[in-house]
């Protein structure tokens, strides 16, 4: 696998390259002239590549998709853009449930060979968890790689292996805030966590939930810790790396224990509405888009779902990075993507299937179906004039360079008991000292299965 290091840097170098060329079509309406050394290294459009890999015959792909609305849709539009193509190659779409509960599905797909043709999972530090130089196909000599941003590439990598093309936007992580209520509160965007603290005050007294917390669906605890890695990264350059050498950890190192402490923070001084526990992402969605709650924790591929529930509310919701106590910045999650499972009997057609993916056409398909929630990482790509106002407020943190990939996306470390842990802290059940502890033990048992170095 690539060095932490290498992926960090790419991962940082990269991020201001996906900008350029999201925002220069994104708000100008038309699409970014690449360099003359870009230019060269765009693969050719799906058009003048697909062909000489698709099926003559007729042919069935299967394909896994998590159980969320939105990437039911997108997956639609890809293989409804793709069969226009190619009318032979028909798909079979199946769904599967988020989390953990998922990603033990796909784990035990993969393991007995019952996996689909092609399925879309996570980039980062899930995918190496699935032994993806065993269980998938490498289509690193594929020419469309060209076509794909090099700032996520390490994302779907393993060694010298790539597995997978990204299938929907890069997103932001941070907090959803609902724009009428900061506006009738007289409230500005907070760019410290003091700023936010006394901000959530303010939207207490005024009888408002100061802070959407949906622990019915367990996965979303997680992101008052996740989204603070920015704020990590500039207390300390190097976590990523010293993490991935268990040099450093979260119960040792202030700057990671305060994304634990953040939490705490939010359930001690009672920021979430009353029934936290039994809610589920749907009515967070709902909270902060009709300002039942200030501020939603989230990743912003929800936005899409904003955008089809809460048609009439949507543009009253903004996105600002999770303060902390330092440099102001966002915490940007690459997106997921589609693999070919090893035991697909119609590998051919599916690489071709990832060509059209990672091509300007497939981002075409994909912003036709859904309201983008932050740019995509395909070279030549643009976003609409009327992109969502939240994905705009993402560009803003991006364009200037205020911004760190997810630790997830640097270093392969993560262990699985998170979203349980960070529900015990969000409920009162565990300290924030006492759940750091809690998930470095998680991760060392996640660490030792990898096979790392320095975790024996």
């Amino acid at each position: 696998m690539r060095s932490t290091a290498t992926m960090r840097s790419v991962a940082l170098l990269g991020l201001t390259a996906l900008v350029l060329s999201a925002c220069s079509g994104g708000f100008g309406g038309s699409s970014p002239s690449a360099a003359p050394s870009e230019a060269a290294s765009v693969a050719p459009s799906v058009e003048a590549s697909a062909s000489a890999s698709a099926a003559a015959e007729p042919v069935t792909l299967t394909y896994l998709v998590d159980d969320t609305e939105a990437t039911q849709a997108r997956a639609q539009a890809l293989t409804d853009a793709y069969t226009a193509l190619h009318p032979e190659v028909t798909f079979e779409i199946e769904t599967r449930l988020g989390g953990t509960d998922g990603d033990n599905i796909v784990k035990t797909r993969l393991s007995t060979g019952e996996m689909t043709d092609i399925f879309w999972y996570n980039s980062g530090s899930l995918l190496q968890a699935l032994n993806p130089n065993e269980s998938l196909v490498d289509v690193s000599a594929e020419p469309w790689i060209a076509n794909i941003n090099e700032s996520y590439i390490p994302t779907v990598s393993s060694g010298d292996a790539i597995f997978g093309a990204p299938s929907e936007t890069a997103m932001g992580g941070g907090i959803l805030y609902n724009k009428k209520v900061y506006a009738d509160l007289g409230l500005s965007v907070p760019t410290t966590w003091a700023e936010f603290a006394a901000n959530n005050e303010k939207i207490k007294e005024a009888g408002i939930a100061p802070v959407a917390a949906t622990f019915g669906d367990t996965w979303t605890s997680q992101l008052f810790v996740l989204a603070d890695y920015f704020n990590v990264q500039t207390a300390v350059p190097d976590f990523a790396e010293q993490y991935t050498m268990n040099q450093a950890h979260y119960a040792d190192t202030p700057a990671a224990l305060a994304s634990f402490q953040r939490l705490q923070e939010a359930y001690d001084k009672g920021w979430w509405q009353e029934d936290f526990a039994a809610t589920k992402l749907d009515g967070g969605l709902e909270a902060v888009a009709t300002g039942t709650a200030a501020h939603y924790p989230m990743l912003t591929f929800v936005l899409g779902t904003i955008a089809e529930n809460f048609p009439e509310q949507v543009n009253d919701v903004g996105f600002f990075a999770q303060p902390g106590d330092g440099a102001n910045g966002a915490t940007i999650w690459m997106p997921a993507a589609t693999y070919i499972a090893a035991t697909s009997e119609h590998q051919d057609v599916a690489k071709d299937f990832l060509g059209f993916i990672a091509s300007v056409e497939g981002t075409e398909a994909l912003t036709a179906a859904i309201a983008p929630s932050g740019p995509y990482v395909i070279n030549g790509s643009s976003l609409p004039a009327d992109v969502l106002p939240a994905v705009k407020d993402i560009q803003t943190y991006l364009e200037a360079n205020a911004a760190a990939p997810a630790l997830e996306f640097l270093s392969p470390v993560k262990g699985p008991a998170l979203e349980q842990i960070t529900v015990a802290v969000g409920t009162g059940q565990y300290s924030a000292e006492e759940a750091a502890e809690l998930y470095d033990q998680d991760v060392l048992k996640a660490a030792q299965q990898l096979g790392l170095p320095g975790w024996e």
